[in-house]
Order: structure tokens, then sequence, then C-alpha cells
């Protein structure tokens, strides 16, 4: 597909004009321009993130972060029941002077609702209370899970176990560091009429409570580890002839996410189009980057596995924020609720959103050392960050992803220095992949971990594209040192070209699609399986040979159904992950109008459909719809906030506006953008240290003439270049130190009976809105359908990750990384 523009550059940092499409006629001119800045960089610092937006705007209105974090107020009263009264007094636009408050006494309850989802501490000014009252706390990212059991974070539980607060004093009560609810959009505060916390009648502690009484204990279990646990009290001195009451003025949550932006809604890049929906998508992706930007202090300490190690007591249903995840301030994680750890997989789509969004850098330079500090021995990379790590756990596309994000981070952020440090860790991790590359020229997957998706060893589609790509970003990241491309194993150039024969050996011709791997998922095996995130790999990597790029395009296109695009190597399931890798699929194989309607299609519905937050971006979901995500068993444990989903926000900017840097901090650069048949207008544009690149498309129309045009304008920062493709045509541009404008004029006819015509336009007045384009309809598509003995099977895998480490290691199966040491039978 190509877009054909005619082109106004008017940012003032850099002018073009011009109009660009099959014709051949091109007019140059020049003209002085302002003086260049004094200072080393023109942009932000990710060191000391802006106070202010970079793009102020009135697309600042789609921005979700709060205004103030640190005192945020619920919106609505989701429900109510029982000895509860005056909520209302609790909401946004109450009239805080008014001196009411709300009160709760034994068997009252009250959900409150936020406008967003959000995180952090959750506080009471109390006013008056009596008889020893406590308060119970219940927390959820959906409305399905509203009530006195909150949502969940663990494996072994369906719901988790709710958090009980004693109150002791009037004034400010705030529940303390350790019991940080990360990602949450309802607030259920009760008070019990059994002095019990939930509603299967468990102490925290495990054990059934009794019923009310005066009579004192002794010192609970948890003194000797000397950790409250979930905020566990002694049972109450409550007694039946006195009943306990708070009375309330004020219910806030203190957001602790994102510690390294002093103003949350100081933004370092922007995007705005025709598309509401599109222009929600990308901020709601780049708000969950927020929230799964965390204190490396709070993060989730996985109770279950960490109990290998600390023999923690703690109940099952029982969690925390409390674990040191990673050194510094401030660390990227792959949610907000959790697992509030270092995964790398996460990195291939976060760290572009997050350079695009809020140029948190910092953060993720925090998480890749976090993995690069921790890896083994031999050179693999750990499967994830602390708790995890210390079995030994390896996936050999986690492995590959974390050299993804390496490669990320510093074209984002220009860090040489710290590729230097780090260059001899990342040459022994990319050694340790081209070794398992065999004589099927192929990377021979030995690990069953990926996304917790099945059949994940053998010769697979995915792990050989992703090792392609890494090897092609490996050359210029050594190119950025100053360094040949070396390998202990194989040159980095012979391996590619390996690859490239192996992964055309896969192709299954009569489905223009990729098989899974060469054994029983292959094009002619007995559970043939074409994946999309192997076949979306092919495509981002340019493995697969540009005449197919495109058909294979637009057969993942025509899987997609109401709710999106299914992974057809998970069944039921619906992966924002694998789908994020579409998308920039979408867009390798010149198909952004796929790109776009993908979407629209499932990212609205992430946005809009039953059970989500409208504010942030979900882990996954079953194919008809319903918000469990079938790689757990409770849809409970679902995250809400997961930076896996985030990849419109990366799309949107280097896919639609064009926007590509192709050297550190973009001094040089390539734009080329496209509208899509779905877009009447979009502009955009992000921060680096070198200042801001920003692009503007819009349909127009000559008033003289009735002709439709494309106008183009884009700013990037002084002494840059690079390429702008536009409408087909290529063109070398340079920013020099003085910022020159430059104007470019082309012409050309849009209908073949006056091709050739040539108007040249004199007044850019002439030029207005496009009245008369119309959006497409949208295609309608059938409702996934659940294979719900499989569905069954799949909770295995994931229960899977853990059980080498509570069971030990067989020895027989597995090595020490977790890898099988005979084939499992997905493969040969």
């Amino acid at each position: 597909m190509l877009c054909r523009y005619s082109i106004r550059l008017l940012f003032p940092s850099f002018i073009m004009i011009f109009s660009l499409s099959r014709a051949s006629s091109l007019l140059f001119l020049s003209s002085a321009a302002a003086q260049a800045s004094n200072r080393k960089y023109d942009g932000p610092d990710y060191e000391s993130l802006p106070l202010k937006t970079i793009f102020p705007g009135p697309w600042e209105d789609g921005i979700r972060a709060p205004v103030n974090k640190s005192h945020i107020v619920p919106t609505k009263i989701f429900s109510f029941e029982g000895a509860v009264s005056g909520v209302e007094s609790a909401l946004q636009n109450a009239d805080t002077g008014s001196g009411q408050s709300w009160v709760i006494s034994v068997g009252g309850l009250v959900t409150f609702e936020f406008a967003e989802n959000i995180a952090g501490r959750v506080c009471f000014e109390v006013d008056n209370f009596k008889h020893d009252p406590y308060l119970v706390l219940s927390y959820s990212e959906s409305p399905f899970f509203t009530g006195r059991e909150p949502d969940a974070t663990g494996d072994r539980q369906e719901r988790d176990l709710a958090l009980k607060y004693s109150i002791k004093h009037k004034g400010q009560n705030c529940i303390g560091g350790g019991y940080i609810r990360g990602g949450f959009k309802y607030l259920t505060v009760f008070m019990s009429e059994n002095d019990v916390p939930s509603e299967e009648g468990l102490w925290h502690d495990g054990r059934w409570a009794s019923a009310r009484s005066r009579d004192n204990q002794v010192e609970p279990w948890y003194a000797a580890i000397g950790q409250k646990i979930l905020g566990w009290n002694k049972p109450s001195k409550n007694d039946t002839t006195a009943v306990p009451e708070v009375r309330i003025s004020s219910v806030w949550v203190n957001c602790t996410a994102f510690p390294s932006q002093p103003n949350g809604r100081a933004y370092t890049g922007y995007f705005d189009s025709s598309s509401s929906l599109l222009n929600r998508v990308w901020y709601a992706g780049a708000y969950t980057l927020q929230l799964s930007t965390i204190d490396p202090k709070e993060g989730g300490a996985i109770l279950d596995f960490n109990r290998l190690f600390d023999h923690n007591t703690a109940p099952q249903g029982g969690w925390y924020s409390n674990f040191t995840i990673a050194n510094g301030s401030v660390v990227t994680t792959d949610g907000a609720k959790r697992d509030r750890m270092v995964w790398p997989g996460d990195m291939t789509i976060a760290v572009p959103g997050i350079a695009v969004s809020t140029y948190d850098m910092l953060a993720v330079r925090n998480a890749l050392d976090t993995i690069y500090d921790h890896q083994y021995w031999d050179g693999s990379m750990p499967y994830a960050g602390p708790p995890m790590g210390s079995y030994g756990e390896f996936s050999d596309t986690y492995h590959l992803h974390t050299l993804i994000g390496t490669y990320a981070y510093v074209l984002y952020s220009g860090d040489l220095t710290w590729l230097k440090k780090r260059w001899p860790a990342y040459l022994k991790a990319l050694d340790i992949s081209i070794a398992k590359v065999d004589e099927f020229n192929l990377l021979h997957v030995s690990s069953i971990y990926d996304w917790i998706r099945p059949g994940m060893t053998g010769h697979n589609i995915e792990a050989s594209s992703i090792l392609y790509d890494v090897l092609g970003k490996s050359v210029e990241l050594a190119s950025w040192l100053g360094l040949d491309p070396t390998s202990k194993v194989e040159p980095w150039d012979q391996v590619r070209s390996r690859l490239e024969k192996g992964i055309a050996t896969l192709y299954c011709a009569e489905d223009s699609l990729f098989s899974d791997n060469k054994g029983r998922r292959s094009c002619t095996g007995s559970e043939k399986v074409l994946p999309q995130d192997g076949n979306s790999w092919a495509l981002i990597s340019v493995a697969s040979s540009s005449s197919l790029a495109y058909n294979i395009s637009q057969a993942l296109r025509s899987r997609w159904t109401k709710f999106g695009a299914p992974a057809a190597e998970f069944p039921n399931v619906i992966s924002p992950f694998a789908s994020s890798f579409e998308l920039l699929g979408h867009i390798a194989a010149k198909n952004h109008n796929a790109a776009i309607e993908l979407i629209e299609l499932m990212w609205g519905y992430m946005l809009d459909g039953p059970g989500m937050t409208n504010s942030t971006l979900i882990e996954g979901y079953r194919t008809d719809g319903y918000i469990h995500y079938p790689a757990y068993r409770s849809a409970a444990r679902n995250s809400h906030a997961h930076g896996w989903s985030t990849g419109p926000t990366t799309v949107l900017m280097q896919g639609i506006l064009g926007i590509k840097l192709a050297s550190p901090l973009g001094k040089t650069w390539e734009i080329e953008p496209c509208l899509t048949k779905w877009l009447s207008h979009a502009r955009g544009g992000f921060a680096t240290k070198l200042g801001k690149f920003e692009v503007s498309v819009r349909r127009m129309r000559s008033i003289s003439s009735g002709r439709a045009v494309e106008a183009l304008n884009m700013t990037v920062p002084a002494n840059t270049s690079g390429n702008l493709t536009f409408g087909g045509r290529t063109r070398a541009l340079s920013a020099s130190d003085v910022s020159p404008t430059f104007s470019f004029f082309t012409y050309s006819e849009n209908l073949s009976s006056i091709t050739g015509n040539v108007l040249e336009v004199q007044d850019w007045s002439d030029l207005v809105e496009d009245e008369e384009w119309v959006k497409p309809e949208v295609e309608e598509r059938p409702v996934g359908v659940v294979d719900w003995e499989i569905l069954e099977e799949g909770y295995e895998l994931a229960e899977m990750r853990y059980s080498h480490a509570r069971e030990g290691v067989d020895q027989d199966r597995y090595g020490k990384h977790g890898e099988l040491k005979r084939r499992d039978g997905w493969d040969e």
C-alpha cells in the first residue's frame, strides 16, 4: 500500500513544504532560520524528568495520570449495603469544607469506584471512632470482582485475602507500606459482622476465627519474622453490647507508582488523531506503563515462591508489595497489580512505549541491570528478575528479549557508557543463542518457557525469527561502540544467512503462514499450528521474503474474531502481547490499514468491553471476550495493567506517524508517515535528549481545483539528518545547526483522465479540511468459540513455572536452567 501525500511542513525548528506522489516534478527552495541553541541537549533528561509537558495542547485531556497523585479521591459509589451512611461525602466532587463525614458500623459495606485504575496506599481521615473498630479492605481492578473478596495476585487461591486495618486514633490513618495495592479501580470497605476479614471466615494467618471476645491473645505467629502479615491484628475486643463504629470525613489514595516523575502528567510525547478511540488507546498504553513503573522496594513478594527461601508461613491468598526487585529508585515491571517483577519478555513492547510517552529510561536501565546482574555463569539470562532466578529458570525467547531491551534502551537514551560496560555480558548471552542454531538452520529451543504458551520446544519459528532480529540489532550496537561484529561461535552475518534459509523451510504455502516448528506442529504435522507470535516475528525481523510479507499479514488478519486476534499457538486465548507483535508485523509488511483496524477492534474492546477498566490495558482474555486469561485458573488473577499489552503506544508513533530513530537519541532518523484509510488526520511526537520529533498528517482539499491532497508537517532536532519517505518516494534531509527551512513542491493528477497536469499552489489558504472523506465501514466478525477441554489443559503449563522450585528439578528430564534434555514430543 502506498500513501500519497501533499505536504506542508510548518514547525519552527525544521520547516518543509512538499507534495509527493507518482509524479516526478520537484521544486526546491531554501531560506534562513533561527539560531542554534547553546545547550548540549535541547530535550529532556531522563535522569531528571520534566515538571511540565513537552508538547502542551488539547490532547493532554487524554492523559490518565492523576493531577495530584498523592491525593486521589473516588468518583462514584459503586455499591453499598448495611450499616453505612453519608458515603457521598467521600466523592471527588463533594464539598470538602462542609464538615460532612460518612459513618460505617458492623455489617456496613461500601464499594468506591475511582475514575481510573490506580495504585498505592489507601488513607482515611477519621473524625471519630468507638469500641475498638477495624475496617476490612478489598481491592479489584475489574467491576466483576468487587465485594468482600479482593481479586487475585497469587497462583494458589481463587482470590486474595482481604486486608484488615484496626483504627487506633483519630486523624490520618494510612495502610502500611508493605500493603500497597499495585492496581485497583474499586475499593470495598466493610466492617465484618463475624469478626472475620473474608467470607470464608479466615484470619490472615489461615486459622479459623473465633467469635468476638475480650480475651487477649498470645503474640501472633508472625512476630518472629518482624512483619505484620497483611495487617493482621489480635482479635477485636468488641463485644455484643457495644457496636463498633467509624466516622470518616475522607478517603483517598496516595499513588506510589511512577516515582521518578515529579509530575505524572508531564509527558514527553503525545498522539492525537481523528479517531478518539485510537487516542484513548495510546494514552491508556502510556498510563499502563506508568502504573507498572514502581519503587524497586515495592515489588511483588510472590509468597509461595519465596517460601522456599524465607520459609514464611503466610496464608494462601496473602500478598505483599515489599520485596526489593532491583537497585535504584525506580524500575519498570510487567504489571501494576502482579507480578510487580522484572520480566524481560515485556521489554520488547514496553521500552519503546516508555520512550515515546514519559521517557522514564532510568526505570528501564534499572530493570535491565537487574537481569544482567543475575546472568547465569554460562551467559544465559534469567527468565525473570528476583525473586525468580534462584533455580536457574530460563527461556530461550525471554533471553533474547533482554537483548532487544538492551538495544531499545541504548537507542532512545544514547547511553553508550552503559552499553560498553554490559557489552561482554551481551556477547556472552548472544553466543548462547547462536550455539543453538543447528544443522536445520533454526534455533533449537530447549526450554518450555515463553509467555506461558504451549509447544515452546524444538526448531521454533518465533525463537528463530527473534534471533534473526537480534543479530541485526547487534551489528548496529557494535557499530555504535566502534567495534566489529564478533562472535566466539560463528560470524553474525553467517548465522543470519543460515536462519533465513531455515525459517523458509517452515513456510506453509497453502496457508500463507509459517508453522510453529519442524515436528508435530509443522505444516504436515499431526498437530499443525500456525502461530500468531512466530508469524508476527517473521514479519518484524524481515526474515521472511518481502514477496510473502503482505500475504502473511493478510492471513493473520483473516483469523480475527469479534474481540481481537486469537493466538493459534495458545487455544482460547486473545493475547495483547502476541497481538502487539502482530501490529508491528503489519507495519513491517506495509499493511498499515490492518494495524489500525486491529487496534480499534481489539484494544477498543480492551478499554470498553465488559469488566475492563476503561483506562489501562489487560494482560489477556478469552476468545469469547470474557476477562478470564486462560493462563490462570482464576479469572480474578488477570492483570488489568500489563506492560506487554501496550503495543499501540509504539505502533501509532512508529507506524502511523512513522517516526523511527536510526541511531542513538535520533542523531539519524527515518520518517515514513501513513494515514491509512481509517484516519483523516493524525499528529504526535516525542522527545529525546536531542530535542523534539513531531509529525502531523492531514487530509485536505484545494478550494480552487477541488483536488484532494494530504499535508504533512514535521520537525526534527537541529544537527540531525535522516530519510523522509512519503508517497512512495524517499529523500535525504539534513537539519543544520541553524535549523534551515526547506520548501518542496511536486504535483500529480489523481484522475487518469488528466494525468500529467501540474498545478502550482501559490496560496496555502486555498487548502481546507477534506469534508468529503468518510471513514470506511468496519467488517463484522464472529465471536470466538471456547474449547473447554483444551482450556483445562492449558492451566498446567502456567503452574509448571514454579514447580521446579517447589519440587526440585528433575535431573533426568531438565537441565540446570529448566530446559528439556530430550524432546517432549512437540518437535521431531
